[in-house]
């Protein structure tokens, strides 16, 4: 009868995390968390791109836009939207059969801790029917 006390106290004891394990757990969990803090501004910005973008896609589609009326927009959409890390010069507006191809490529990197840093690239490109 005593053999089986014995046996469910050690059972319960080995239940659960250790202090070790939920530590190591809570280090994993926070560098994770961490780096969605630090890479969550360069996602948003680039949102801010894909919407100039496609906000000039649809000003201009089936329009007869000209490269300097696409340029000029974006500039324009680039100062109300605040973008940064990319400038309207850094759009590039090229003539391809039966439209304009605009095509905002960049890197954009992140810092995240001491010599550690997160690149990021990003490749918008649409095209704009005559």
């Amino acid at each position: 009868m005593m053999g089986k006390y014995t046996t469910l106290t050690n059972r319960q004891r080995q239940a659960g995390m250790t202090t070790l394990g939920l530590i190591i757990l809570l280090a994993f969990v926070g560098i994770f968390a961490f780096a969605l803090l630090r890479l969550t501004p360069v996602y948003l910005n680039y949102m801010k791109v894909v919407g100039v973008v496609d906000g000039v896609q649809k000003e201009f589609d089936g329009q007869g836009p000209t490269s300097a009326g696409v340029k000029r927009s974006i500039r324009r959409r680039f100062d109300v939207e605040s973008v940064s890390v990319i400038t309207a010069r850094d759009v590039k507006v090229t003539a391809v059969d039966g439209g304009l191809e605009v095509s905002a490529v960049y890197d954009h990197e992140a810092p995240f801790m001491s010599n550690i840093s997160f690149l990021v690239h990003f490749d918008k490109t649409v095209i704009i029917r005559r």
